[in-house]
């Protein structure tokens, strides 16, 4: 072994093996700051006990010793969120019942979890009279969930310097994402005063994680950035919709993000959480498509990683998606509804159905990013692209194919056999030429749209200027026109941090724009029947929405403005329809016109700089003389 190369193993062996130890000072504040939490819950629940909830002083006093518990808590979110983040829920869960479907659930049922604790406790507050039990259940709860974060199996966490850099990689996402937006915050108020704490305490943290891991320390440089954000952030007002999340996020989040994944590089971080599941330690950027994996896009050909190979199964894709051989009628092709150059999407409301003359139930979405979700479909029916693909082509009222048919049909055209029969030498799995062979050199084609990026996401690295009225507009959109509390940075869509789940909202969409009566169609309770998932749809992205009208599951608003005014108006319920668990406030926004063009300029400048390509000149012959007339694209 040579001398650079063994004294380079024996430094990663140091590193590796400190990562081993006994964090004394770490471990004792982690223990003193979890008791002052829980000591203020146990104060909180006294005052819920003997205040007067019928008066204002009796509910301002339990609010005061709620704030300070959510102070206390928020101290020691770096932590929490991290190491348990299902027991989490049960400290400061947003809602009384998630079904929030994480990636694992690909391999299970879906299951319902309860919230309890802090802003649950607060919302139930605001009620005239507040219900002194549930109050009281709610705070009891999450007393109860601290104990799960002082056992064995959590704390021995805190030997290792590997989970202090995740849960910190989550701590930088989640400041971009959902501590400022209001998200988890009943009262918007407090936001940024409760980021101010959290981000005082969580010093405090650092400063014991390098007492007890001075080999694997938080550096001068990092220390040196966080302490400019925490001065950013005294010069900033405490009305959250007049906190600059723009200059906060680029100057300071996404550096200090940069700096802790070179930390998990450097440091040989190695992770046991689910937390770290879709997360890619490489990405040096919160705005780089690298940062997180949701879709695999090569489907059965995930083992090729030959340049020249990928091209070929690229170019064979691109074909597929454009001939209609596909359907059953050898009519109808990928591109009859996902056109290209309208970003893979329908400029009508919903697309033809297999007949020609009736309509499909939903809008056409944008298969542009679609890779950037955990479950398809806008009721989460997919797993995969692949699986999505598979549907279509055997969906009787969208392409009304089935799979032998179109093997035949496809094996009949020379240039497809040739080159689907190359592909079997890299998928050991698959010897035979299968319909898996077929969609995944679709996905794989259309996927390579999703690599492109907007003038929003080069001004986050500060490679390209933004427009004041952009800049203004993504400071509204994360306060207060609430839009962040659904779409996440930074693809702005329903996957928040860590990445690993698609959120689903219901908000009393109407089937018609004079507000009649809302949408028939029940969305994620079709496929997940519960109280909760009735009318609710999967959150897509607002990446490149300029160009992807018309708008919501049904096509129903035209234009981005009438989108605006709907949430402005506070969705279905706050235009007066009967929406009973509608997950956006019934409230209005009160967007003035000037916060509207704003939100615009902003949404404009999330369009990506896509090249898109022309259509196939021709398609492949087949020996059935029949198929032969088929046209590129299909005929409707």
């Amino acid at each position: 072994m040579k001398k650079t190369t063994a004294v380079a193993f024996i430094l990663s062996l140091i590193i590796f093996l400190s990562g081993f130890r006994n964090g004394s000072e770490y471990r004792t504040l982690y223990f003193q700051k979890i008791e002052e939490f829980n000591t203020a819950q146990i104060k909180l629940l006294e005052e819920i006990k003997t205040s007067d909830l019928t008066s204002e002083k009796g509910k301002e006093n339990i609010l005061k010793k709620l704030r300070y518990s959510r102070l206390k808590l928020k101290g020691i979110d770096l932590w929490l969120r991290y190491l348990e983040p299902i027991t989490y829920k049960q400290l400061n869960g947003p809602l009384p019942v998630e079904w929030e479907n994480e990636v694992f659930e690909k391999f299970e049922k879906p299951y319902k979890r309860t919230g309890a604790g802090l802003t649950l406790a607060e919302e139930e507050l605001e009620n005239t009279i507040p219900d002194r039990n549930k109050l009281f259940q709610l705070i009891q709860k999450s007393i109860k969930a601290v104990d799960v974060f002082k056992a064995d199996s959590i704390t021995k966490n805190l030997e290792s310097h590997h989970p202090f850099f995740l849960a910190n990689r989550l701590y930088l996402l989640n400041l971009a994402a959902i501590y400022t937006t209001g998200f988890e915050c009943p009262d918007t108020s407090q936001v940024i005063t409760e980021l101010r704490f959290m981000m005082n305490e969580t010093k405090s943290i650092y400063v014991s994680f390098n007492q007890s891991f001075t080999s694997t320390p938080v550096t001068a440089e990092y220390l040196e950035l966080y302490d400019k954000a925490l001065r950013f952030l005294q010069t900033q007002p405490t009305d959250f919709s007049r906190f600059d999340h723009f200059i906060f996020i680029r100057d300071y989040v996404n550096p200090l993000y940069a700096i802790n994944q070179q930390f998990i590089r450097n440091y040989l971080v190695i992770s046991n959480s689910y937390n770290d599941y879709s997360l890619n330690d490489k990405c040096t950027s919160i705005f780089d498509k690298s940062l997180y994996e949701g879709m695999n896009t090569k489907g059965i050909y995930t083992l090729v990683d030959n340049a020249e190979t990928l091209e070929e199964i690229r170019k064979t894709g691109k074909q597929f998606f454009y001939d209609p051989i596909l359907s059953g009628n050898n009519k109808r092709s990928c591109a009859s509804c996902h056109k290209p150059k309208q970003y893979f999407t329908d400029t009508v409301a919903t697309s033809l159905q297999f007949n020609g003359f009736m309509t499909l139930p939903r809008n056409t979405p944008s298969i542009i990013n679609a890779n950037y979700n955990h479950l398809l479909m806008l009721d989460g029916k997919h797993i995969t692209l692949q699986a999505q693909g598979k549907d279509v082509i055997s969906n009787s009222i969208e392409m009304a194919s089935n799979e032998n048919e179109l093997l035949e049909k496809v094996l009949s055209c020379k240039d497809y056999k040739k080159s689907l029969k190359k592909f079997t030498k890299y998928t050991p799995q698959e010897k035979d030429v299968t319909i898996e062979h077929i969609v995944s050199a679709i996905t794989f084609y259309y996927s390579d749209f999703s690599t492109y990026y907007s003038h929003f996401d080069y001004a986050m690295e500060n490679k390209k200027e933004l427009t004041e009225e952009a800049k203004r507009g993504f400071n509204i959109f994360m306060s207060k026109a609430q839009c962040a509390t659904c779409h996440f940075v930074p693809q702005f869509n329903g996957v928040k941090p860590p990445y690993v789940g698609s959120e689903f909202e219901v908000l009393g969409v109407p089937h018609d724009t004079t507000f009649t009566g809302i949408s028939p169609d029940r969305g994620r309770y079709e496929i997940n029947p519960a109280t909760e998932t009735f009318d609710a749809f999967r959150t897509g992205t607002i990446r490149n929405a300029q160009f992807t009208k018309p708008y919501m599951h049904n096509g129903v608003f035209k234009t981005l403005n009438e989108v605006i005014d709907f949430y402005d108006a506070g969705g279905g319920a706050g235009k007066g329809l009967k929406v009973p668990n509608q997950t956006l406030k019934s409230d209005s926004l009160h967007l003035s016109e000037r916060d509207k063009k704003d939100l615009l300029a902003f949404i404009f400048s999330l369009s990506e700089n896509i090249i898109f390509e022309n259509a196939p000149a021709a398609l492949p012959l087949s020996k059935n003389e029949e198929l032969n007339t088929r046209k590129v694209g299909g005929e409707y």
